[in-house]
């Protein structure tokens, strides 16, 4: 019977000198709402992973969270924090540590919703590209979304889980959604993406490229293009119908102006020749008589 005493007082000691390590698991905020969104070479070489997460109604403010992001992305390029979903995001001061293949970021949100971003490295060396983010499960959420933003000029994008839900930003470029449902805390979610790309530039590149090749965009939708067309064909109509109005005026003119024409008959001398005003009784020129 020593060993399982010897068991029970390491379990206890344990219990004793790291009371923080149970606690701090079990009383982890629980976010509402957290979506992951993967730019795959955006405006570098790299993926930009950005966590946009929301604290759950009940979980008390001030809170503090811990997150893992991969240690390959060097630490995170921002940190922020906002009052509410479309407000202005505010920095928001952040510990890190280095934790085995992971960055442990530590913060205190004075607000629901905060705001991470990273750069991970991609190899760009191949037509053929892919690249993995795990969501690690340090919180646990009520509702996971995640959206992948398709690199310009790539083809045959592949995400998986699935993402059925497409759609085109005003940005121009195209976008993979769903909606996971709730994620449990320490359950891992990997996210693949693959796709084929030739084009070393980034997104942001080729789209500028495009945009001065092209001149000002007057739409890409065929709702648009159409609009466009129809602007410009009423405005040809209205300036045949301004024309034709011009002409008609200015014959109407002439009509009206005495002696350019109509039903007068015009009149000469019958001695000098001479032209003769209508009305006129006798020649301006000799002073014969007019007939």
């Amino acid at each position: 019977m020593e060993c399982p005493r010897a068991l029970l007082r390491l379990l206890i000691l344990a219990f004793l000198f790291l009371p923080g390590l149970g606690a701090a698991a079990a009383d982890a905020p629980r976010l509402q709402s957290l979506q992951v969104e993967i730019w795959p070479e955006y405006d570098r070489p790299a993926a930009l992973v950005i966590l946009k997460g929301e604290l759950a109604a009940d979980v008390k403010l001030p809170a503090t969270l811990s997150l893992r992001i991969p240690a390959s992305s060097g630490g995170p390029g921002a940190v922020a924090y906002a009052a509410d979903r479309t407000g202005p995001l505010l920095n928001l001061p952040h510990d890190r540590t280095p934790a085995a293949d992971a960055i442990a970021l530590r913060f205190t949100l004075p607000e629901r919703f905060f705001h991470v971003e990273f750069y991970d490295p991609i190899a760009t060396g191949q037509s053929e590209r892919s690249y993995r983010y795990v969501w690690p499960g340090d919180l646990p959420v009520a509702a996971l979304d995640v959206i992948v933003q398709e690199p310009a000029a790539a083809t045959g994008l592949a995400v998986a889980p699935e993402l059925a839900e497409r759609s085109t930003g005003s940005d121009g470029l195209r976008y993979r959604s769903a909606k996971l449902g709730p994620a449990a805390q320490g359950k891992a979610v990997p996210i693949e993406v693959r796709y084929a790309k030739s084009d070393p530039r980034t997104s942001v590149e080729i789209l500028k490229s495009g945009a001065s090749a092209a001149g000002p965009a007057v739409g890409t939708s065929s709702e648009e293009r159409d609009a466009f067309r129809m602007f410009l064909l009423t405005g040809a109509i209205a300036l045949l119908v301004t024309g034709a109005s011009l002409v008609y005026f200015l014959w109407w003119r002439r009509r009206e102006r005495p002696g350019a024409g109509g039903d007068a008959e015009a009149k000469f001398c019958g001695k000098c020749g001479s032209a003769a005003a209508p009305g006129d009784r006798f020649c301006s020129k000799c002073g014969a008589a007019l007939a």
